[in-house]
Order: structure tokens, then C-alpha cells, then sequence
């Protein structure tokens, strides 16, 4: 069932990908959305609309919104076991093919598994032959997180799941941080690619993707894993996070320690668009014409299928697949079996009046509800001539001219909801006609539950990660907060050193004449403690001294035209008369005055 989505969220991906070319749209909507919302609320914007307002003003304000989606967790050798069997198991294997190996990392964040799968084949072959013919491809759509992986950089602590001996042997200790060594470093290239627009890196024996599919959703992931199944060579090697097991469902790969998520892939089913002329096998010059065409097709901005002249589904490239739900599995099957035969349009008769008319047939606006939006595509079934003439298959696209039909929106939603009602009810009372039926969908059922634990079970991981994320953000803050209250407490040591050393009787007042500073000289004159007195307005200070004499010469200081010193009678705590010489000097901020400082000298009458 198709959850409904949320008009401005979806509003606000498009504008994303328009702007900046990241396209989040195979992203998981729950992860997704909460990454998004948690960026919204540190600016204090409610509304997705309105945050796309904010992008469309402060442009700057793209680099912490990807910075925070963008969950860049990882480490070297994450998942011990898992990179054990691979060191044990896998790369000998790769070695004994006797050619350059070329191992590509996507979603490699700071390249630390690049870099584990750098150590791991310079240690089986040696370093002489790893700088010869080892090339590690390190991607990421992440610029910023790129480029911390080409320095290569990364503190003890990073480190710790690094064996000593290959600590030593592998990093230059720079004091913290560590780098990588550079001789080697040469060998692993980073460069950025998004795994679902780019083209994929070819001649691939070892494929490293560990926790990137599991942010994307099912039909991203098939998408995906079809573009690793054609980087990979016959004999090449997909490695993936312990959460990600579609691959195991996939026709494409095979299981080599599902445990462990290391899969081989399985060989590539070559279609060709045409029969070759010839009989036998076609030559390698036909082959690499035709594949070449087919990644043309694959690659065109609209659907497209090719029927054979049996009737049979030859081709499908991307935009067919994701938009029609056409499997890997359905190429070769009758057309007829397919969904897409008869919806959005019935098929076989428009083939049938192509061949018979020997030109293309079109079937304009079409409507057609697919992943909650409605659309209107004109079909065209065109014939495929072959150079003797005859007819050989057949070409059928559908191009989406949804932007000119925007006032039949509504229409043709609900008509496809109605049918979809209907299909649902016809499915009901066909399930309880037979018990074979009934435990067809009680199988669906459960292969279902299946697929929903598996994704919860990534949401779980995903959600893992970003904690793991903010707990580091929240240690380095700590730290921070550490350093400088240490520097605080320093300071206010020193300045408690500086007045307790004094001998004189010091008290420093704010602008409202509140005592904010009174030392232990202070406390001698005149008998009262610091905690007794500060905060206190000075003039409500019942001492020896006639503060309220003080008044006057204080605010002089306080506005910079102030008499150095004033001369007062007073009384001090034992009860002798004495003559206090106080000295007032401006207490000077980075705002201007923001105190006074009185200096007192006492001096006992009778004294000489």
C-alpha cells in the first residue's frame, strides 16, 4: 500500500534537486524527514514550505542541511568478523586473478574503509606490488567529507580499531593526527558520485557499499544494485552492511557468507535489441555495439520497452523499471504476462495495428497513477525494421506530458483510486475462492512482514547511526565547556591571588555602586567578609567608613573626570580613629567604564 505523502516535503526535495543537483528522492521519506525537521527546528522554522523559503534566501544554508542528512558515521574495520572473512577468504581470491585490481568504496565518508581495504590488499600482496597494480575508488556525494578522505587525517581515537602493528606500519605519527601514508595514499582516489544519476566505475573486483542502501528505498535499491551488477567484473565481489540483505533476494547476486554480507555476482544476461546476422555467437564488436546501445537506452529521460517479434520483453531500461515495477526477471517473458501489457494502456493490439500499418502509433494523453502522483503520458508503439525489411520487435515509450494536462489532476485521481478499490475487491473474493489462494496470500503475507522487519530493522540502524553522531557532537562540546571553564577558574584564581597579596583594602563597585570586588584588606578595615557584602549597593554598607562621602567622587570617577584619591575620618573594625587615604580609579571594559575601583590606605591617628 502506498503511504500518502506530504505535497510540501516532496515540494521542498524537487527544489533541492533543481538548485543544488542532490536528488533525495529515492531517500526513505521517515529518516529522511527527520533529518530535514531536526535541521528546521535549530532555525526555528516550523513549516517545510517555509524552510524552502529560508534555502531560497540564505543559500549558504545548504551546506549544514546536507551536512546533517548526510550521516558520515564510520571507521576502519567496522565489523571485524565480516572484514576477517574477507581478508581470509575473499581477497586471495581476487589476488589469484592475475590482473590489476581495482576495489571501489561508495558512500566512503572520511575514507576510513578505503583505507581498510587498502591495508588489507597491501598486506597480501605487498606494497611494491599494491602501488603497481592496486586502484581503490573512493566516492561520496559529500564534498566536505571527500575532502577530510584526501588528507587522509585522523586522531588516535579514530584509530583504536586499527591493530597496533598496522598503526605502525601504515600511519605517520604527526603528533595527532595520524596520516596515512602518502606513497600509498597515491593509490585510493576519491572523487564524488551519486550511486543513483551517475554512471557506474567499471571492471570493479571489489564492490564496498556498507550502510548506504539502507537509506534508500526499495525500488532506489533494486535500481542500484543493478548499476553494481554492471560495475563488477564476472568474478567481482559485493560487500555490504550488516543491515542491507536485499541483495540476497536479488537475481543478480548470489550469497557467498550471507552472515556477513559478502556476495558474488552472478553473470550478466546479454539482451540484444536485434538477432545477429550470422549465425553462432555474435562477434565481440557486435556485443560491445549492442550493450552500448542498451546503456544509451538505459540512460534516456523517458520510459521505454522493446517487445521481440515473439511477443517477449527484450528491453526496459531505467524510467520503464522504476515507473512500471518491472523486475530484472521479467526480461524474456511473454509481454502478455506483464502488468504493463494492459496498464496504463492496452498493449498487444497497439502492436499488432504497428506492424500491420508498418509506422508509428500514438496514444495521447493517457492517464496513469504511479507512487501517489497522477500523470498523463502519450504512448507511441513504433515498429523496428530490420535492414532486410522485415519486422523484428517493437519500440514502446511513454513520455510524461503531465505539466500540459494540469486541470485533469484531480480527475484522474480519483478514477485510478476507484480502480484501484475495485482491484483490491476483485483480489479479496478471488483469494477466498480457493484454498491454494488463501495460502498464496497468507505466503505474500509473510514475505511482506519480511520486507517491513527488514526496513525497520535499517530504520533501527539508521537512526543508531545518527545517535552515535550527535553523541560525538555532544563529547566535543564537553570537552569545550571543559577547557574553558579550567581557563575561568585559572583566571579568577589569579585575580584572588593579585587582591589577597594586596595590603591595602580594596573594593570594586559597578555602576549601580553595587560591590562586586572587596579583599581581605578590605575585611581587616572595616570587619566584614565578602560574602557578607557583595552584591550589597555600597551606600547601604554600615561600616567605619562615611560612604555616603564617597558618593559623590565615585560618580566623577564612573564618567571619567573623577579626583584621583579623598581623604576620609573613619573608624576601623577595632574601634580606633583612623584617617583613610582612598584612591578611585575608573574600572575600564570593552563598552567603556563599567566600575570603580576604591584603593584605601588607612593610617591611625597618633601615629607617626
Amino acid at each position: 500500500m502506498t503511504t500518502q505523502r506530504d505535497p510540501d516535503f516532496e515540494q521542498l526535495l524537487r527544489y533541492i534537486r533543481e538548485n543544488r543537483a542532490f536528488d533525495f528522492t529515492g531517500y526513505k521519506r521517515p529518516s529522511l524527514m527527520r533529518r530535514i525537521t531536526k535541521r528546521m527546528h535549530e532555525r526555528g522554522v516550523e513549516t517545510y514550505a517555509e524552510y524552502q523559503e529560508l534555502l531560497a534566501k540564505e543559500p549558504d544554508e545548504f551546506v549544514p542541511l546536507f551536512d546533517t542528512i548526510l550521516i558520515n558515521v564510520t571507521s576502519f574495520f567496522r565489523d571485524e568478523l565480516a572484514w576477517d572473512f574477507l581478508r581470509e577468504e575473499i581477497v586471495p581470491r581476487i589476488v589469484e586473478g592475475g590482473h590489476d585490481i581495482r576495489v571501489w568504496s561508495t558512500g566512503c565518508a572520511t575514507g576510513e574503509e578505503a583505507y581498510s581495504a587498502a591495508i588489507v590488499f597491501a598486506e597480501a600482496v605487498g606494497e611494491d606490488a599494491f602501488r603497481r597494480h592496486v586502484k581503490i575508488y573512493a566516492t561520496d556525494i559529500d564534498d566536505d567529507a571527500l575532502s577530510g578522505g584526501r588528507h587522509a587525517r585522523y586522531t588516535a581515537k579514530q584509530l583504536e580499531s586499527v591493530p597496533a602493528e598496522l598503526r605502525e606500519k601504515y600511519f605517520e605519527d604527526g603528533n595527532t593526527p595520524f596520516s596515512f601514508r602518502q606513497d600509498l595514499r597515491r593509490c585510493v582516489i576519491f572523487g564524488r558520485h551519486d550511486v543513483i544519476q551517475d554512471p557506474p566505475i567499471s571492471k570493479i573486483d571489489l564492490l564496498i557499499s556498507r550502510n548506504t542502501l539502507m537509506y534508500f528505498t526499495a525500488e532506489a535499491q533494486e535500481q542500484i544494485l543493478q548499476n553494481f551488477h554492471f560495475a563488477l567484473r564476472d568474478e567481482g565481489y559485493l560487500f555490504l552492511g550488516k543491515s542491507e540483505a536485499l541483495a540476497a533476494r536479488s537475481p543478480l547476486f548470489a550469497p557467498v557468507d550471507l552472515k556477513r554480507r559478502i556476495f558474488a555476482r552472478v553473470g550478466r544476461h546479454r539482451l540484444a535489441v536485434l538477432p545477429p546476422e550470422r549465425g553462432g555467437r555474435p562477434e565481440p564488436e557486435a556485443e560491445l555495439e549492442s550493450g552500448v546501445r542498451a546503456l544509451a537506452m538505459d540512460a534516456a529521460p523517458v520510459a521505454q520497452l522493446v517487445v521481440d517479434a515473439d511477443g517477449n520483453l527484450a528491453l526496459a531500461n531505467a524510467h520503464a523499471r522504476v515507473l512500471f515495477g518491472i523486475k530484472a526477471t521479467d526480461t524474456g517473458r511473454p509481454i502478455q504476462d506483464l502488468e504493463v501489457s494492459y496498464r496504463p494502456i492496452e498493449l498487444r493490439s497497439r502492436i499488432q495495428q504497428a506492424y500491420a500499418e508498418r509506422h508509428p502509433v500514438w496514444i495521447h494523453d493517457v492517464e496513469w497513477a504511479s507512487d501517489g502522483q497522477a500523470r498523463v503520458l502519450d504512448v507511441q508503439v513504433a515498429p523496428l525494421p530490420s535492414p532486410s525489411g522485415d519486422t523484428v520487435g517493437a519500440s514502446i515509450t511513454f513520455a510524461d506530458v503531465t505539466r500540459f494536462n494540469r486541470l485533469r489532476e484531480e480527475t484522474v485521481v480519483s478514477k485510478r483510486q476507484l480502480e484501484t478499490a475495485y482491484e483490491e475487491l476483485q483480489s479479496t473474493v478471488e483469494e477466498l475462492e480457493t484454498t491454494n489462494e488463501e495460502l498464496s496470500s497468507t505466503n505474500e503475507e509473510l514475505e511482506t512482514m519480511n520486507e517491513e522487519l527488514q526496513s525497520t530493522n535499517e530504520e533501527l540502524e539508521t537512526m543508531n547511526e545518527e545517535l552515535h553522531s550527535i553523541n560525538e557532537e555532544l563529547e566535543t562540546m564537553n570537552d569545550e565547556l571543559q577547557v574553558r571553564t579550567d581557563e575561568l577558574n585559572e583566571v579568577n584564581s589569579f585575580l584572588e591571588s593579585i587582591l589577597g597579596s594586596l595590603r591595602a583594602g580594596v573594593v570594586v563597585v559597578d555602576k549601580d555602586l553595587q560591590v562586586t570586588g572587596w579583599n581581605d584588606a578590605a575585611f581587616e578595615l572595616w570587619g566584614l567578609r565578602p560574602e557578607e557584602v557583595l552584591g550589597k549597593h555600597l551606600m547601604n554598607l554600615d561600616i567605619g567608613l562615611p560612604v555616603e562621602q564617597l558618593r559623590g567622587p565615585i560618580r566623577e570617577t564612573l564618567a571619567g573626570n573623577g579626583q584621583p584619591e579623598v581623604v576620609l575620618q573613619a573608624v576601623n573594625r577595632r574601634g580606633r580613629r583612623i584617617s583613610a587615604r582612598v584612591e578611585l580609579v575608573p574600572l575600564d571594559g570593552s563598552a567603556g567604564v563599567r566600575g570603580a575601583i576604591l584603593i584605601m590606605h588607612p593610617h591611625e591617628e597618633g601615629q607617626a
